[in-house]
């Protein structure tokens, strides 16, 4: 029964995902990062180079890609969105 609650848990969980082609439509250029993280939630990673920062949400199979520049995002791309 244990086993049962967690997995529903876990399916509701994934269900919720802010990562969809809808949400991924509201991205625009000039975006700042935290009104971005506002569409599709915190990213999984960043890497942040002399005033740029590149950041993933997702992972190998369905993910977003932004690039930003001073805080702006400059550039978007995706792989695996319905």
């Amino acid at each position: 029964m244990k086993k049962l609650v967690i997995l529903t848990g876990v399916l509701l969980l994934a269900g919720c995902s802010k990562l969809s082609m809808e949400n991924y439509n509201q991205l625009k250029v000039g975006m700042s990062y935290q009104e971005v993280t506002a569409i599709i939630g915190d990213a999984s990673s960043c890497e942040e180079v002399i005033g740029t920062r590149s950041c993933v949400w997702g992972d190998d199979s369905k993910s977003v890609k932004a690039g930003f520049v001073a805080d702006k995002a400059i550039a978007f791309s995706h792989k695996g969105l319905n």
